[in-house]
């Protein structure tokens, strides 16, 4: 298997695009990708996407991307895998180029969701519950990641008030993200007067939707000539998938033998970190699937990061800060860049090239060479994590 390095980022604001569809989103963040990455051509297309079909009435991303792009006849498809299709599509992208099949791979991430209604948008999110035994009986996205919240807070003792630190921590590096939804800080006493949800989660707890894209353009490591100036003369360091590694567990909240362990979050991350010959301690910042506040305290626990039951305790001792032990969702996270669901693995993976490559502004960790990026599909259903280095 070949090296795969990622040679190209593009990525476009998370917002309220009424006026851009899903093929001028898209389009809009593979040419930032070819841009950044010197290049016109490449030899597939690979399209994370959830709702086209429910919200947007369209399918068939990959021809409708090829072609819209200047592109048409490249091999081109849509990946799904709930909210964790963008780095479904991004871990297709890396295979395709590892296995030697391709020389070079666009993989894009796109997703329109504010365009419809709330119900709508919500209905479609619910297709990524279990029909059966969570949508059909009545069981919003929101309630079920709610049920998980009080069973965690039942069984570890903390209190909801714990787990301001993750949303606090995402706003404040927001804030520092021209590509953020929501560019704003928020305070503790702001974070314990919003209004509930679904408890025990509150407004403050959960990321907001959006309209956006964001691409990466993968190459096989050895077509490139790193120089102390950098492969392109750009003084950028090579950024390659160390590790790259998906796993799944039961749809349904009720069928896990323990609803408060990410057990796919746990093997996804032992395999990436096998491949990548690294465990969490070397880890410079992870861009964690923070949808709802409680899923930044499980994929802790369950990559390494905290003991079981113990994740709150690195927000609230101040480890998950841009200063901290484990930098996370240095650029906002889903909570506040937005979480346009079938792109944000790959802003995941956009952000962590950023942070190694030094590109992140005020948000940059110092000294960062390993950076890990999660990407959650469902409840913890589908959980693909890939672990980048900068050479």
């Amino acid at each position: 298997m070949r090296e795969v390095a990622i040679v190209g980022i593009g990525q476009t604001p998370v917002d309220e695009h009424w006026d851009k569809t899903l093929r001028l989103l898209a389009g809009e963040a593979i040419f930032a990708a070819l841009n950044d990455a010197g290049r016109d051509q490449v030899d597939g297309l690979f399209v994370g996407n959830m709702m086209s079909g429910e919200l947007s009435r369209q399918e068939s991303l990959g021809a409708l991307i090829a072609d819209w792009i200047g592109l048409p006849g490249i091999e081109a498809m849509k990946i799904e895998a709930a909210c964790g299709s963008g780095a479904a599509a991004a871990r297709a992208g890396m295979m395709a180029v590892a296995s030697g099949e391709m020389d070079s791979v666009l993989v894009v991430g796109v997703e329109k969701m504010t365009d419809s209604l709330p119900s709508e948008t919500t209905s479609g999110l619910a297709t990524a519950a279990d029909a059966d035994y969570e949508a059909a009986q009545g069981l919003s996205f929101v309630a079920i990641n709610a049920l998980a919240m009080q069973r965690y807070l039942y069984v570890s003792g903390w209190k909801h008030t714990d787990f301001a630190p993750f949303s606090i921590n995402s706003h404040a590096n927001a804030v520092h993200n021209p590509y953020a939804r929501l560019q704003e800080a928020i305070t503790e006493e702001e974070y314990h007067k919003a209004r509930m949800i679904a408890a025990p989660i509150n407004l403050l707890d959960a990321s907001p939707t959006g309209d956006g894209a964001a691409a990466l353009l993968l190459v096989p490591r050895e077509y490139l000539r790193p120089t102390t100036r950098g492969y392109d003369g750009r003084g950028r360091p090579v950024i390659t998938i160390a590790g790259s590694a998906s796993a799944t567990d039961t749809i349904a909240l009720h069928d896990r033998r323990d609803p408060t362990w990410l057990r796919a979050a746990e093997l996804s991350a032992q395999r990436a970190y096998a491949q990548a010959g690294v465990g969490p301690q070397e880890i410079d910042l992870f861009e964690l699937h923070d949808a709802f506040s409680i899923m930044s305290a499980l994929s802790l626990e369950a990559c390494g990061f905290a003991e079981r039951g113990q994740g709150p305790r690195l927000g609230l001792e101040g480890q998950i800060t841009l200063s901290g032990r484990i930098p996370i969702c240095t650029r906002g996270g889903l909570k506040a860049r937005g979480h346009p669901v079938g792109a944000t693995g790959v802003y995941q993976m956009v952000e962590v090239v950023q942070q190694l490559r030094g590109e992140a502004g005020a948000t940059q960790v110092e000294g960062a060479r390993v950076g890990m990026a999660q990407n959650i599909g469902g409840s913890g259903a589908t959980i693909v994590t890939h672990i980048l280095t900068a050479l």
